[in-house]
């Protein structure tokens, strides 16, 4: 069965102290997914399995290689989910308080691409 791509929302996400990427990774793909509404792939397209579509996450934010993309992917929380960082996002000057972490003045920015495939029969 082919799948078709139906969705896909663009979010963003930082993390404010700590440098950490796969913080500012997950924060861009809750405020992706923190937009959409799935009513219509159970009320149009009749979906009763929602772990039966396919979700693409794809994230750009600075040290790609440091992002632990199974956390990444805990925060969808249905189908079955990729997911993959490559370098993007952004670095921004901002205040080192040792409260929060310590040796950090960097603020981190990340973005992301949730894209959600369903199944179609009979498509071209």
């Amino acid at each position: 069965m082919e799948a078709k791509r139906f969705i896909v929302e663009i979010g963003t996400g930082a993390d404010l102290h700590g440098e950490d990427v796969t913080k500012a990774a997950c924060r861009a793909v809750r405020d992706a997914v923190s937009r959409s509404c799935l009513c219509g792939l159970v009320e149009i397209l009749g979906i009763g399995d929602l772990q039966s579509m396919t979700v693409e996450i794809q994230v750009a934010c600075p040290k790609p290689d440091e992002v632990d993309l199974e956390q990444v992917k805990a925060v969808v929380p249905i189908g079955r989910k990729t997911a993959r960082a490559v370098e993007g996002g952004m670095t921004a000057r901002g205040l080192c308080v040792t409260d929060f972490a310590p040796g950090c003045d960097r603020i981190v920015v990340a973005n992301a691409a949730v894209t959600v495939f369903i199944p179609v029969e009979g498509t071209p």
